[in-house]
């Protein structure tokens, strides 16, 4: 691994607001927080030992690319990704936290995940096998899996640190945040995704899912936070690959997913470490995704 793979940060000039699978999280003062997005990798909701290099900086890149691409909709919390325009006690580890940083609006966070789906994969899939809907959504009979669907749907989720989100209806969710919040994050996420699909396609990726997240900012506007559209929070396949009615090949983590179930292991921490060639695989698959929806080589 490179030495400049991360996996865990720490920063002496800033206290640690929240530590997720992924990022750390720091309060830089009342209105700003820094977002760090390590090397880490989860899988079936276990952080495993193994870091995934550049893999902080794909997510970092690409999210500022979808935040500007997409501002038009909605705004965002990311004020600069640029280590040199943050704060002195912060640019202090710029060696640690160059390209994998995001400086950000504090905000109020909404307690729920705004999933819109393409396609019938992953946990849709298997609940429309159950009851032929998803998240209160009754689907046409027969669909294969990864088809496409009719229309984009919205399907929320509540948000776990640990272990696993929970699927909702839209009614659910209504009842949680209330009729203007809940229409609001509905269409402005079916937007999102309409535009990000798109433009996707013209790169040659589908965007089968995706997952967003807003919050209120201090002037009671709600904001586009967290990531956008990366291999973390998106399921992307190859166009020229597309083959309905089976699982496709993903720029996700399902490569190291797919290693895992070759495993002896109950699912349960600590997860095992994954060889050097998965990893390698698996950076490499990160890094592609980027070049293609970019154009440009990170």
């Amino acid at each position: 691994m490179s030495t400049a793979t991360v996996l865990r940060t720490s920063i002496s000039d800033l206290q640690l607001s929240r530590l997720g699978k992924v990022r750390d999280v720091y309060a830089v003062d009342d209105d700003r927080l820094l977002i760090v997005a390590t090397d880490r990798i989860s899988a079936f909701d276990c952080v495993l030992p193994t870091p995934i290099e550049r893999k902080g900086e794909v997510l970092t890149a690409l999210s500022q690319f979808w935040f500007n691409k997409l501002a038009a909709i909605v705004p965002h919390h990311l004020i600069t990704a640029n280590i040199e325009e943050m704060p002195e006690r912060v640019r202090r580890h710029a060696n640690e936290l160059r390209g994998r940083s995001m400086l950000v609006r504090r905000t109020e966070v909404f307690p729920v995940e705004c999933v819109v789906r393409g396609y019938v994969v992953g946990s849709g899939w298997k609940d429309y096998l159950r009851t032929g809907e998803v998240c209160g959504h009754r689907l046409p009979e027969n669909l294969r899996e990864s088809e496409e669907l009719p229309s984009p749907i919205f399907t929320p989720a509540t948000k776990a640190e640990e272990g696993h989100d929970e699927n909702i209806s839209e009614q659910r969710m209504r009842e949680l945040l209330g009729d203007e919040d809940t229409t609001f994050l509905r269409d402005t996420s079916l937007r999102l995704y309409n535009e990000a699909r798109e433009y996707a396609r013209t790169r040659g990726i589908i965007i089968a899912d995706t997952k967003f997240e807003f919050g209120r900012d201090a002037g009671g506007q709600i904001i586009l936070i967290d990531e956008a559209l990366t291999p973390d929070s998106s399921r992307f396949w190859l166009l020229t690959e597309y083959a309905p009615g089976k699982s496709q090949p993903s720029f996700d983590k399902q490569f190291v997913r797919d290693y895992l179930e070759t495993l002896d292991w109950n699912k349960q921490p600590p997860a095992p470490p994954i060889p050097a060639q998965v990893a390698a695989a698996t950076t490499a698959r990160y890094l592609e995704a980027h070049r293609l929806l970019t154009g440009e080589d990170l």
